[in-house]
């Protein structure tokens, strides 16, 4: 179904909501079983009976992305307003919630209902959940209830969210996957018979884009099963945090220059690798995985401030979750913390991808290094004496790793 049929058939919907009428987007079955609707909801107490009715998610986004006082948050096709309205009670009047949908007859149900509501700290937006109508780091939530697995550009979808997103923000999210274990042609029945009318991911799928957007602490956990392979589940994840004025993003092509840059201003210091010369871009993206890659940027000038990158310590299956990594920050820009959040974000990236060992060897002499590795978990395991030449005198090198805990 196109999404211009998505946004017919929502309006519909919309429409005998209007009416009154309780509207059902899936089987009478999986309705009536308690999977849909707001069976999973906590407290509606004093909310509008019309905003209950029109109800049509899988699960409770606003208790899964724990709300707090004075944030702001955006909900991913808003439909009649019940998560908007529920989360403009857990943020207070001093927080902001916005709804946003692509069905202009589900933002008039939905501001009738937040009338009704007295709801003040509300603000229904129409467009689609592709390209949304906000500037960037705008919200400290995202929440959607059921709804991404209706979009034909999913992808773009999860870019926009981390895109919208403040450092530290949470992503948390009802919607559909299949696990990949059905016949393909019952399961896209199922599908249709829940309401998934675009195509819902599987859930490793579902990982890979929300970890190609950038987000880490990815977790999907499965609950209602609506038979066929095709579930009901609760998704999390996190925009990487680091201080004001600042973001964690992939790395990409375009930050080639600056990334080299800053890669060789660490050789030039003599106390970050053997090497003298940092490499081209054709030889340092080969060289490094084409994931559990990150730059850390200035918000407002675009400036590249640091990078942390991977490679893989040998191409034996029996290391497939061993990687060796890297971490350089701007020489302007140390002891600003960037390399600590870089780390961080890297250590969660790394035990979402499956990553069992991660290896740095670094100069005995580099004791920031080292004790910023420390602190984030790695151990010494020795140190490699007179190992190589460097500048005319021999070195030692500190091995460490840190292991998951998984």
């Amino acid at each position: 179904m196109a999404d211009d049929d998505v946004v017919k058939r929502y309006s519909g919907l919309a429409r005998a909501a209007l009416l009154g009428r309780v509207i059902v987007d899936c089987g009478a079955a999986e309705f009536e079983q308690g999977c849909f609707g707001t069976a999973d909801y906590d407290d509606t107490s004093g909310l509008p009976a019309g905003a209950l009715k029109a109800s049509l998610g899988c699960g409770d986004p606003v208790a899964v992305a724990g709300l707090r006082e004075g944030q702001t948050v955006l909900d991913l096709g808003s439909g009649g307003g019940l998560d908007v309205l529920l989360s403009a009670r857990r943020v207070g009047p001093h927080g902001k919630v916005y709804g946003l949908d692509a069905s202009a007859d589900m933002i008039a149900l939905a501001r009738a209902h937040a009338a009704e509501a007295g709801a003040a700290n509300v603000e229904f937006l129409h467009g689609g959940i592709e390209a949304i109508p906000l500037p960037d780091h705008a919200v400290d939530a995202v929440i959607s209830n059921c709804v991404i697995n209706l979009s034909d550009d999913k992808s773009a979808v999860l870019a926009e969210a981390f895109r919208v997103l403040r450092p530290g923000g949470l992503f948390g999210v009802s919607d559909i996957v299949t696990d990949g274990s059905a016949d393909p042609a019952r399961r896209a029945a199922a599908e249709q018979r829940v309401g998934c009318v675009a195509g819902s991911l599987e859930a490793e799928e579902y990982r890979a884009l929300l970890r190609q957007a950038g987000f880490v602490g990815i977790t999907v956990r499965l609950t209602a099963a609506h038979g066929d392979g095709v579930h009901s589940a609760i998704v999390r994840a996190s925009k990487p945090a680091i201080g004001p004025g600042l973001e964690i993003r992939p790395m990409c092509d375009a930050d080639a220059a600056q990334v080299l840059e800053i890669y060789q201003a660490g050789l030039d210091s003599g106390q970050a690798s053997f090497e003298t010369t940092a490499p081209d871009w054709e030889s340092f993206t080969s060289g490094k995985l084409p994931h559990l890659r990150y730059v850390a940027v200035d918000t407002d000038s675009g400036e590249v401030l640091g990078w942390v990158a991977a490679s893989a310590v040998s191409s034996r299956p029996v290391y497939a979750g061993v990687v060796e990594h890297s971490v350089y920050v701007h020489p302007g820009c140390q002891a600003h913390g960037i390399g600590r959040s870089l780390l961080g974000a890297f250590i969660a990236a790394a035990e979402d991808a499956g990553v069992w060992t991660v290896q740095a060897g670094i100069f005995p002499e580099n004791t920031a290094s080292l004790t910023l590795h420390q602190t984030l978990g790695f151990r010494v395991v020795g140190t490699r004496e007179r190992i190589g030449r460097h500048h005319g005198r021999w070195r030692d090198v500190v091995l460490l790793e840190r292991r998951s805990a998984r």
